[in-house]
């Protein structure tokens, strides 16, 4: 991994970023082809400069206080293509290939497929259904 001490670049990428009182800021990862938000996630700054050095997604996972490559388990690896940063700093918008159109633990294309029907007051499941 990288030592940020060493390499001015990496220092000038952690000081641009707006961490939150754990040393967290939020991810969204978003498919270039499609432009849909597939995930939100968290990185700390090793999940940031190892995505930097893969040149895929490794996010921090609080469940289990570890990186975690996404895709290391199921093979749906997230190909970064850009690394933005919003204006206040404190989020980033990962644009990702999302090999083989699933980026959701549920087997989902997105993590978002749950809809508000305000009418019905409740939460719709837009999921697709599995074969």
């Amino acid at each position: 991994m990288s030592d940020i001490n060493k390499n001015p670049q990496d220092q000038a990428l952690i000081d641009a970023v707006t961490w939150n009182d754990q040393g967290l800021v939020p991810v969204i990862a978003q498919e270039v082809s499609s432009g849909d938000v597939l995930m939100m996630a968290w990185m700390n700054r090793d999940a940031l400069l190892e995505t930097i050095r893969l040149g895929e997604a490794v996010y921090w996972t609080r469940s289990r206080q570890k990186l975690w490559h996404k895709g290391e388990e199921s093979g749906h690896t997230q190909k970064v293509k850009e690394i933005r940063l919003d204006c206040d700093g404190d989020t980033i918008l990962l644009m990702v290939e999302q090999k083989d159109g699933i980026a959701c633990h549920t087997g989902e294309h997105s993590c978002f497929f749950k809809q508000w029907d305000s009418a019905k007051a409740t939460w719709v499941d837009q999921s697709i259904p599995k074969k």
